[in-house]
This record gives C-alpha cells, structure tokens and sequence, in this order.
C-alpha cells in the first residue's frame, strides 16, 4: 500500500517561505538537503507525518508561472473563523470565508490563503470528511 509523504513547491526565498509556512501551519523545518544547483526543505507540523518540501533552485530570480494545472495543498483547522482573523492580522493574503452546503446540511467550510510564491493553499474547518 502506497503512503503518501510529501508535497513539493518550488520558491524563491527560502527565508520568505519558511517564515510563511511556519507562522501559517505551524510547520517547523525537518530536514534541509543542500545541492550545488538546489536545496530542499522539509517541513512538518507534530501532528503529521506530510512534509510539504520547498525546493529552492539557486541563481533563480524570476517567478515562477504556475499555470493554470496546479491545484491547491489543503491544511485542516479546528477553528476556521480564529485562524481567518489570524491570518488576516498576520498580513497573509487571503479570501473570505465559503461555505458549502446540500440538502443533508453543511459539507465544507473554507477559505483560501497564497504564500509568497502565489501557491494558493486552502484552509478547513475540521468536519465530516475533513479530518
């Protein structure tokens, strides 16, 4: 049975997205493997073992385009309201709060936040499927 274990972003600043992937997440760097060409860093928060790893390519000073296939790394939260105005206050950017909803009630509660390399991440309340 496969597991996964990490997702990769490629970013600019290595500073820059620690910073932000730490005070966001929680996220604390597990390991830094440097290259002649590129680092990785490995980042994990206590509570799981999915690194989300930023590979830095050196030399590099234009953005990256990330088109228009890149999804979005999703992080579940136990109070999405207090974490939306901690973002807010933290100066992130970030969009309203949306609420998805059936007939059987209330599926999905989220929003969204970029780091500083226009990754779109999406933050959810803890509920249902949504663990």
């Amino acid at each position: 049975m496969a597991k996964a274990i990490h997702t990769m972003v490629r970013v600019l600043d290595e500073a820059r997205s620690v910073d932000f992937y730490g005070r966001a997440f929680g996220l604390a760097v597990s390991d830094r493997l440097d290259f002649p060409d590129f680092t990785l860093v490995y980042m994990r928060s206590p509570e799981a073992d999915f690194e989300v790893e930023l590979t830095i390519n050196k030399g590099r000073t234009d953005a990256y385009d990330l088109g228009n296939g890149y999804g979005h790394l999703a992080f579940v939260v136990n109070d999405l309201d207090a974490e939306h105005a901690r973002f807010t206050e933290a100066g992130f950017r970030i969009r309203p709060i949306v609420e998805f909803k059936t007939d059987a009630g209330l599926i999905a509660r989220f929003f969204f936040v970029e780091d500083p390399d226009g990754y779109k991440i999406e933050v959810l309340q803890k509920l249902g499927r949504f663990r």
